[in-house]
């Protein structure tokens, strides 16, 4: 796996970790509150970075290549799991339940 030269941490560091540790690190949520949507934080993010991801791409090769792929593979999955934790979370807030052991009160 190729490294990236990182003036904060270890000088060899494996891009995929820099980049994860980098996003985590990335305070996204103020720019959400900013009203900036999902892809204008991306570009910002990109353009923040642009020296180090200048760098990794200098050397990007095939097993980079694939471990980008498994990225992209990965993050999409884990995107269909919070769509689907949220329409759950939907479907659960529009059930009525109903207690059929309550009897009305007839009148007489």
């Amino acid at each position: 796996m190729n490294k990236i030269i990182n003036k904060n941490h270890n000088k060899y560091e494996p891009w995929f970790k820099w980049l994860t540790r980098e996003l985590n690190s990335y305070e996204a949520f103020n720019d959400f509150d900013s009203g900036k949507n999902p892809e204008d934080v991306a570009e910002d993010f990109i353009s923040n970075n642009r020296i180090a991801i200048s760098q990794v791409f200098e050397n990007f090769d095939e097993e980079d290549k694939d471990t980008l792929d498994q990225f992209l593979k990965l993050t999409e999955c884990e995107w269909h799991v919070f769509r689907i934790l949220e329409k759950q979370i939907a479907l659960r807030n529009n059930i009525k339940f109903v207690d059929f052991k309550k009897r009305k009160k007839i009148k007489s």
